[in-house]
């Protein structure tokens, strides 16, 4: 393949997951603008009113209370600064004020999946509750690192449903990559173990290893977690490198909950975010990045495996405010 074709081609997937971007916010993008829309309806200025019209449209889109106030807030200031706000600004100004938000809650970038060289393998520790789309998520990570010219081996570390483990199996037999899997009940911790040791003796680029998703709130999937994180640092010092939290974004309030345990009991250090593609509640991504100030790394926008997608702050905000994609 030449070089054009190669452009032509990135090119092209680039494009793809820009229309799979705007498609899969397009229930967020119809609630948020009709409310705004009917904010600003007969205004010729930013006002009280149309502060308390755009308050409940944040809030409608699951931007959540705190995050809206701080928005709120910074318009206010800009409309006491500059004396008059016309509301034909009022999109551009929440547009920037939103990028600020994400860029400050997180100046990580990520364009690729891609990994860093010095650390072989990378492991990857996947957290979250049953049905956030976990499983999911990694079979979908395995074939994009897969995709990327990575070794990838996965690690069935939730050996408490035997539903769990059979769609991880599942996964690997569809992406094509190698899994480490024990019977139902077995020490989940050894099994993360082993996983870490065949990736080793693999050479594997990655090995991302799936845990139990029971109720957030019980101590013991806590400790176990711990106790994980334990017996991987036995083979490799640093490990694991990344803890990615899977959070369904359809769930609205309910993902912010979940965040906050699992933040509390285990050093998460990036989100993913599903099921953004069959909600109006989109904005919960600005939400969650806002509070826990961890970067989101993954958002899944459809069911194939190619629309679960690096999270780019621009392209987000570009997307939700893209009106004549509505």
């Amino acid at each position: 393949m030449g070089l054009f074709d190669k452009l032509f081609k990135r090119n092209k997937e680039q494009q793809e997951q820009k229309d799979a971007l705007d498609e899969g916010l397009k229930k967020t993008k119809e609630g948020f603008f009709s409310r705004i829309t009917k904010a600003i309806a007969g205004k010729d200025k930013v006002d009280e009113e149309v502060l308390d019209q755009l308050e409940e449209a944040l809030v409608g889109a699951d931007v959540g209370i705190d995050t809206t106030v701080a928005i709120i807030k910074r318009i206010e200031d800009r409309v006491a600064r500059d004396k008059f706000l016309g509301t034909s600004e009022l999109n551009n100004i929440l547009q920037e004020e939103i990028m600020g938000m994400l860029t400050a809650a997180s100046t990580n970038e990520f364009e690729t999946f891609d990994i860093p060289a010095n650390k072989k393998p990378y492991v990857m520790l996947v957290v979250g509750v049953n049905g956030v789309g976990k499983t999911t998520t990694i079979g979908k990570l395995a074939h994009n690192f897969k995709k990327n010219g990575k070794e990838v081996l996965l690690g069935a570390a939730d050996t408490f449903r035997a539903a769990a483990v059979d769609q991880l199996t599942i996964w690997s037999d569809r992406v094509g990559v190698p899994i480490v899997k024990k019977e139902m009940g077995s020490d989940p911790s050894s099994v993360a173990f082993d996983a870490v040791q065949s990736g080793i003796a693999r050479g594997s680029d990655i090995v991302i290893i799936d845990t139990a998703g029971r109720l957030h709130n019980k101590a013991h999937l806590m400790d176990e977690l711990s106790k994980i994180r334990r017996v991987i640092g036995k083979k490799i010092p640093d490990a694991p490198h990344e803890v990615l939290l899977v959070l369904d974004g359809s769930t609205g309030q309910n993902a912010l909950e979940q965040a906050k345990h699992f933040t509390a009991a285990t050093d998460v250090t990036a989100l993913a975010i599903t099921k953004l593609d069959g909600t109006a509640k989109g904005g919960v991504v600005l939400a969650i990045a806002n509070q826990f100030k961890i970067p989101v790394k993954y958002i899944g926008v459809g069911e194939r495996m190619e629309d679960l997608q690096i999270f780019s702050k621009k392209e987000f905000v570009d997307s939700l405010f893209s009106l004549e994609k509505n």
